[in-house]
């Protein structure tokens, strides 16, 4: 089976415009200096991109059907697992000291029948 000259083109052009996208926006940060607010407000992406990665799994429950409900109760480990790992992370202000407590308490809680 041979490729018409055409889905080889779209191909190429989606290619070109994949690598585009991506080198971009490093092409462009490399050649100016953001100012000092812009610094600042990109300092929080890491940290936005963590909790809309994190709030889902903490938050929400899957149904027999496939969608997702609001599961606040005492029996979801991982909310309650959730909160040493706040204070981990108050406390030590250490990301992976925070991850150790939260999955050290999902474990216990899990040990515990919960």
């Amino acid at each position: 089976m041979r490729m018409s000259a055409s889905v080889m083109a779209v191909i190429l052009g989606c290619s070109l415009v994949t690598i585009f996208e991506k080198c971009a926006p490093l092409w462009l940060l490399s050649r100016f200096k953001p100012g000092r607010k812009t610094e600042e407000w990109l300092g929080y992406v890491p940290a936005a991109v963590l909790a809309a990665l994190a709030a889902p799994e903490i938050f929400l429950a899957k149904n027999p059907d496939n969608s997702y409900s609001l599961f606040i109760s005492a029996n979801n480990v991982f909310l309650a697992a959730s909160v040493p790992a706040l204070i981990a992370a108050y406390i030590k202000e250490s990301f992976f000291g925070a991850v150790a407590a939260g999955m050290a308490a999902a474990a216990l809680l899990r040990y515990l029948g919960f």
